[in-house]
């Protein structure tokens, strides 16, 4: 069975977000209260960043089972890193955890003992900032991100294959995207091929498609384009993605299309269920 290395320090993983950052990532998302696209998705991945890092948190630091790149496309693509780790690629999951770009104080709602909920500070870590400006240069990125991961395959054969997460509100400007996607999974390891999955981010309101197993009830061209570049998603993350309310089948593809906010964070969560760390 493919997808199910372990993963280890000798033999880690990869992970690679490809983050539109378009000029219509201003556009609002929420209905009760409406934040801008760019906010939500950089607030889930440095969120996602620090859970990663606190689950390879061991006596001694954190482990390096991943290496992580967070790759910004719109008026430019490339590293969407900030502060000491700007400009950097895939960097070893250690060296992202001891160097935030910054760390805010938030508020946080939490349960106060007697039904209602209370405020309270938080540190949060950011280590990526909201960008939205240019086009959508998926093209470009995914061409970019299969060079990550044919340079990651030939030094890790024996790993876990790399992941890449491509968060997006719209269509690529610069190309059919369908070729540089296979690029993408064309690359394996021992293994199993690289996975590529896709979360379109909407402010059109209705129910987000999750994880649809065929293309039939998705709405358009463009939708269906998005389904066919997702991989399959692996045995072991279908069952999670099954324990938490989805609708799975062993067709079932990495893909939301019109995703809410409830659905990127849940979508990142799955996307990056990785195997046994050891």
């Amino acid at each position: 069975m493919p997808y199910t290395a372990e993963i280890s320090r000798t033999h880690p993983t990869c992970i690679v977000f490809l983050v539109d950052q378009s000029t219509s990532m201003t556009d609002p998302i929420g209905d009760e209260e409406p934040r801008r696209k760019a906010d939500v998705v950089a607030d889930a991945i440095n969120r996602l960043l620090t859970e990663l890092s606190v689950k390879c948190a061991k006596e001694e630091g954190v482990r390096d089972y991943f290496h992580v790149a967070v790759i910004g496309y719109g008026a430019t693509v490339g590293s969407a890193f900030a502060g000491s780790l700007t400009g950097r690629d895939l960097v070893p999951l250690s060296e992202v955890a001891d160097n935030p770009a910054r760390v805010e104080d938030r508020t946080k709602k939490v349960p106060d003992g007697a039904g209602g909920l209370v405020e309270t500070s938080v540190k949060f870590p950011l280590w990526m900032d909201p960008v939205a400006h240019g086009g959508t240069p998926m093209n470009r990125a995914l061409q970019y991100a299969a060079t990550l991961v044919a340079g990651w395959t030939e030094r890790h054969p024996a790993s876990f294959p790399p992941i890449v997460i491509n968060l997006t509100d719209g269509e690529s400007t610069d190309g059919d995207p369908v070729e540089a996607a296979a690029a993408v999974t064309s690359h394996a390891t021992a293994d199993g091929a690289a996975l590529l999955f896709n979360l379109h981010v909407s402010d059109a309101g209705g129910s987000p498609v999750s994880f649809p197993d065929s293309d039939a009830n998705l709405p358009d061209t463009y939708a269906r384009t998005l389904f066919t570049m997702s991989s399959p998603l692996p045995g072991h993350m279908r069952s999670y993605a099954a324990s938490q309310g989805q609708r799975v089948s062993d067709a079932t593809r990495g893909f939301v299309y019109n995703a809410d906010i409830a659905a990127v964070v849940q979508f990142l969560d799955i996307g990056t269920r990785a195997t046994e760390l050891r």
